[in-house]
């Protein structure tokens, strides 16, 4: 339902000039900070794709967003990393660009490429957090970290609803850090990076001739410098270097590719002029400063060093470019080691201090060369001090950004930083997917009266229509709008069966009205009640209703004849699989008097395997290399757990009178988890663990 397919029955809020399809934008102290856009759909029923696996073919969503989202931001200049190693300014990002985030492989959490997926921009109120490193941050108090107990937001509190995880001066962050070093954003510029650069590449790997040649009794001088690479990307550098002094260069063939080796290019001039200035420029000025060592280190990393294998080298047997390696490399503080010449007399210069010494290098010097910078597949190993040292709350909002990648997080300032989950739903309607999705919540206003007359069509199956497959019908909104009794009449009266999945106790409202359509069609009720632990069940799933509140909501809906499916996934492992636990669940499900219970092991699926994994860090760090073996290889829990989890179930289910032959392990079963897992992002609280 894009905004053009809306018919528009009055203005658009000045604030959405250009999208069309609003009746009205309304906010209410009720909500307050929550726009709800009321649109006029087109159309309400909305067909599931042919090849999903869901027992279902049509669903019904009147809302578009959820006001129970986050927002997690970083100020504008927080840099980057990009898929080629280069680093980037948040602000300076595109939808689609490649960056770096982070997945997490058996025992190891990699660094992987991703994409940008979303970008929005906000205003929120700043904090910075300092490491014992250097690093700086900037970000709003709701932005979260990877620390080496698991994920933290960056302002909280210890007692209260506040209550959640987030950085202290105990915590460490995970990645490399930046090491308080500037990049060479400015300095790349500067006329001494620029001849630093020159001296680097040219002396590591360019050719100088001077010669005169007699024919006869004519007698010719040459004059020529040739640089043959490659790496266009460093040959174009030098050509634009060089011509920012004056010196023109012309590009030709130098070697064709053969399986040994790749095409080569050369730079050539034969002007003596200019092949004279050349050797002016490369040489060692008497003054050097932190720009030319910067620049030589660049230019010679393009020309004769490497990066793989966790190692940064560069090799030469000219003792004056060693020597101004060295140099270099004790002025910009980069440790390094020299290793003996080998036979052939060449030395090597190895960067020393893993990989938060390797990006110091990298952007410090910022290399032409692309392939010579990424870090993707290595695991991450935080040897940088990434300590907190200090937390500080600037007093003022300012313009923050985020995205949302294809890993759910990123590498900002050297760090490992969560991202939002932003709704694709939120994009299709031209709204932004982050901050848009928290606050703009789109309301179908006239979703019953659009379904009805789409019910009423003589083409029309009566095929089931699932409610609850993509946002809560029952979440804050339907209190204001009441737009669920309109749907389920317009539904029952066309002779349409239904079936409802919630957290929600909202539903309790509507109950009255579901029994009096079951007497005319189907009508399936399903409760979602993962844990009945109360401490647990806060710490994973704060701020849904209390599995008492719930079962009172099936207790309510039992009373009025309904056969109350209650889905009672995820079952953590080790957590909430005792036999203790289990029967006092379903004890309190029967006595409830639910018809059926559906049962399921955890599934983690990529994105919510990182966030289950950090909770379980932090929480119950005595699991984790449990979990490591359960969950190293897939995302479902082991074909031999879930036979030995049936076999501690099926007899409690037995014992009362909820066993409908429809657990996990069975198609009804899995049809059944498959339901509530599309559901699952939407129904959970977006500051808990994401399970399904």
């Amino acid at each position: 339902m894009r905004w053009s397919g809306q018919a528009v029955n009055g203005s658009a809020d000045p604030a959405l000039i250009g999208l069309r399809g609003l009746v009205r934008s309304v906010r209410t102290p009720e909500f307050a900070g929550i726009t709800f856009h009321e649109v006029a759909a087109k159309s309400a029923l909305n067909r599931v794709p042919s090849g999903s696996p869901m027992p279902f073919h049509w669903t019904v969503n009147p809302y578009r967003g959820c006001s129970h989202q986050c927002v997690y931001c970083l100020h504008p200049d927080t840099l980057v990393l990009m898929a080629d190693g280069r680093q980037r300014p948040i602000g300076r990002l595109s939808v689609g660009d490649e960056i770096v985030g982070t997945r997490v492989d058996g025992r190891y959490r990699r660094y992987v490429t991703t994409r940008v997926q979303a970008k929005w921009g906000t205003r929120k109120r700043a904090y910075r957090v300092t490491l014992a490193d250097g690093t700086e941050l900037i970000a709003s108090g709701d932005h979260r970290f990877l620390s080496s107990r698991g994920w933290k937001h960056v302002t909280g509190t210890t007692s209260g609803g506040a209550r959640r995880p987030h950085l202290t001066t105990a915590n460490s962050l995970q990645g490399f850090g930046l090491g308080g070093s500037p990049t060479a954003e400015q300095r790349w510029t500067t006329t001494s990076f620029r001849r630093g650069y020159l001296s680097g590449m040219i002396r590591g790997d360019g050719s100088l001739f001077h010669g005169r040649y007699v024919y006869g009794t004519r007698t010719t001088e040459a004059h020529v410098f040739r640089l043959a690479l490659a790496d266009t990307e460093a040959l174009d550098r030098t050509r634009d270097f060089l011509r920012s002094e004056g010196v023109e260069t012309y590009t030709r063939p130098f070697g064709v590719a053969s399986q040994a080796r790749r095409a080569m290019l050369a730079l050539h001039t034969r002007k003596r002029a200019h092949v004279a200035a050349i050797e002016r420029l490369i040489e060692r000025p008497e003054t050097v400063d932190e720009d030319w060592h910067a620049g030589f280190l660049s230019g010679i990393f393009d020309a004769e060093g490497s990066h793989s294998q966790g190692c940064i080298r560069i090799s030469n047997k000219d003792a004056s470019i060693l020597a101004d390696i060295e140099g270099a490399c004790d002025a910009l503080d980069v440790p390094i080691v020299r290793e003996a010449a080998r036979d052939n007399g060449v030395s090597v210069v190895r960067v020393r201090g893993g990989l938060p010494a390797r990006r110091r290098f990298l952007d410090i010097t910022r290399p032409a060369i692309t392939r010579k910078l990424g870090i993707v597949g290595e695991a991450v190993k935080t040897v940088a001090d990434l300590r907190v040292v200090r937390i500080e709350d600037l007093g003022y909002d300012t313009e923050m950004v985020d995205i949302t990648t294809g890993t759910g997080d990123f590498v900002a300032n050297g760090v490992i930083s969560h991202n939002c989950f932003a709704r694709n739903t939120h994009t299709y309607l031209d709204l932004d997917a982050g901050k848009d999705f928290d606050d703009q919540i789109v309301v179908k206003v006239n979703v019953a009266e659009v379904l009805a007359a789409e019910v009423a069509r003589r083409s029309w199956q009566r095929d089931l229509v699932a409610l609850g497959t993509n946002t809560d019908p029952y979440q804050r909104a339907e209190g204001r709008y009441a737009l669920m009794p309109g749907i389920i009449t317009a539904l029952a009266e066309s002779g349409t069966p239904l079936s409802v999945l919630t957290k929600g106790t909202l539903l309790r409202r509507d109950l009255p009205l579901l029994a009096t359509a079951a007497e005319h069609v189907p009508v399936d009720l399903s409760m979602s009640i993962a844990i009945f632990d109360d401490e647990l069940q806060k710490a994973v799933e704060p701020g849904t209703p209390t599995a008492a509140a719930r079962l009172a909501t099936v207790r309510a809906a039992t009373d009025l004849g309904f056969r109350v499916t209650v889905f009672l996934m995820p079952i953590l492992p080790w957590l909430t699989d005792s036999v203790e636990h289990l029967d006092a669940a379903l004890s309190g499900i029967a006595a409830a008097g639910a018809h059926r219970v559906i049962y399921g092991a955890l599934h983690l699926r990529p994105g919510a395997r990182e966030w289950f994994f950090a909770w379980l860090d932090r929480e119950h760090p005595e699991l984790v290399p449990v979990y490591r073996r359960l969950y190293g290889r897939s995302s479902y829990a082991p074909k031999e757990y879930r036979a030995w989890l049936a076999r501690r179930v099926r007899p409690l289910l037995r014992r009362y009178g909820l066993d409908a032959s429809e657990d996990d392990d069975s198609p009804e079963g899995r049809r059944g988890a498959r339901q509530l897992a599309s559901t699952a992002a939407e129904l959970a609280p977006p500051s808990g663990v994401t399970l399904f």
